[in-house]
């Protein structure tokens, strides 16, 4: 499922959050998406979008850092095999989880840099230029921060954080789609950062190329200023637990599927969230 990239533009229908109408032509201006709190600092929407023929379910949770600090658990780090990310959020008291980016056939290391304190998933820095950086070193960054490491330097801040996700692109410094359009498809679980320093989990359990969930993401009133590809296929998944709200999300086992999977498949890194305490 890893596709390298480049920017084409499409013509889309209308994209709005619970309502799916069809026009020709790009869209103009997108209804405001409706939020639901799940808690302080954390909000969920479900969002039906309609692109080339296709309807797509999108659901968005928003974290605020000032509320939640995130967490890497690596399977290779706690000496322990790979599980569902529910199982993760339990085992850990996780507010909410996904899925910590590709693996390998090993089933522990990750595709790209992944790196947790001292403990080394995946020392190579691979060409991707999406890096989730977090844990900083002193208080005087972002607790938590996205890097497109066309526009940032990498460098300097890899000194300056003790956590690092390491993926692909899917959104240019410019705000672009930068996703090869293809035929396969699959859902698609992404990470996202908007102009107010939010983070997003962006997961879309229907059946769709990339390209096509970029636009819609791009399409939508999220302020997106930056995103990442997770994990696509029967491996994504998305948790989410507090006292007004539960909720998991999972990808089909087969693109041609049309229903989703009714369990998680194991997986062996994840990001989490847990409540700062004040």
């Amino acid at each position: 499922m890893r596709l390298h990239l480049r920017f084409t533009g499409l013509c889309l229908k209308l994209i709005v959050c619970g309502l799916v109408l069809f026009f020709a032509g790009p869209v103009s201006a997108a209804l405001p998406i409706a939020w639901k709190k799940a808690d302080k600092g954390l909000h969920v929407a479900e969002c039906r979008a309609a692109l080339n023929g296709t309807n797509y379910a999108v659901t968005i949770v928003k974290i605020d850092p000032a509320y939640y600090s995130f967490k890497l658990l690596c399977a290779s780090q706690l000496g322990k095999k790979s599980l569902s990310v529910k199982d993760w959020a339990l085992e850990n008291h996780l507010v909410a989880a996904v899925n910590a980016s590709m693996f390998q056939k090993d089933g522990l290391t990750s595709i790209d840099f992944m790196k947790n304190f001292n403990h080394v998933n995946n020392p190579r820095l691979s060409r991707d230029n999406a890096v989730l950086a977090f844990n900083p070193v002193g208080k005087d960054l972002p607790s938590v921060q996205l890097i497109d490491r066309e526009c940032g330097d990498f460098n300097d801040l890899r000194t300056k954080y003790r956590s690092f996700v390491q993926s692909i692109r899917m959104i240019s410094c410019k705000g672009e789609n930068v996703w090869n359009e293809q035929e396969a498809k699959w859902g698609c679980l992404a990470l996202g950062m908007d102009s107010g320093g939010n983070i997003l989990f962006l997961f879309c359990t229907t059946p769709g190329s990339v390209h096509d969930f970029i636009q819609i993401l791009l399409s939508l009133p999220l302020a997106l200023k930056s995103a990442m590809y997770l994990e696509g296929g029967p491996q994504a998944a998305l948790y989410l637990s507090t006292p007004r709200m539960g909720m998991e999300r999972y990808c089909t086992l087969d693109g041609l599927q049309k229903d989703s999977l009714k369990f998680s498949l194991p997986v062996p890194n994840v990001i989490g969230i847990v409540k700062k305490t004040r």
